[in-house]
């Protein structure tokens, strides 16, 4: 599982020019699922991004969580998160799961997301086609793979 977090001051998805979802202040997470991921892998994730200690304390030093600042969370599918560029110009994207496997560790992850942060979650749609609006807060943008756990 592979999730790109965005500290944003707003974000927001747009499908066929309404907006779905919409937030100030928080994080945005793109996220890629391939089919060897699991639960453990949706555990581990949400607990790393709710205690990630990237917004501003007092001094203006990076020390507070999401959840210590009771941030706001959207989550937007991105399977080219999966992209393999290794041979010619196409990328490939054999290794993002198919929506059988993907979807209901998307809805899991959110679940566990929004439980753990104790504050809803915004979405999008999976496998819409999404406008992705946003404006990064630093800029912040931290990449996580729940494989590589670094």
């Amino acid at each position: 599982m592979r999730a790109l977090i965005q500290r944003v001051k707003e974000a927001s998805v747009t499908i066929d020019h309404k907006v779905k979802s919409k937030i100030n202040n928080g994080l945005l997470i793109l996220l890629g699922i391939e089919d060897s991921d699991n639960a453990e892998d949706i555990q581990w994730l949400v607990n790393k991004i709710v205690n990630l200690r990237i917004f501003d304390d007092e001094n203006g030093v990076m020390n507070r969580s999401s959840k210590e600042v009771s941030s706001e969370i959207l989550v937007v599918s991105q399977f080219t998160l999966f992209a393999s560029t290794k041979k010619g110009n196409r990328p490939s994207y054999i290794r993002a799961s198919k929506p059988s496997i993907a979807i209901p560790l998307y809805e899991q992850f959110c679940t566990d997301l929004e439980d753990l942060h104790e504050k809803p979650v915004q979405t999008g749609e999976f496998g819409a086609d999404m406008d992705v609006q946003l404006i990064n807060n630093g800029p912040v943008t931290i990449w996580i793979d729940s494989k590589q756990r670094e």
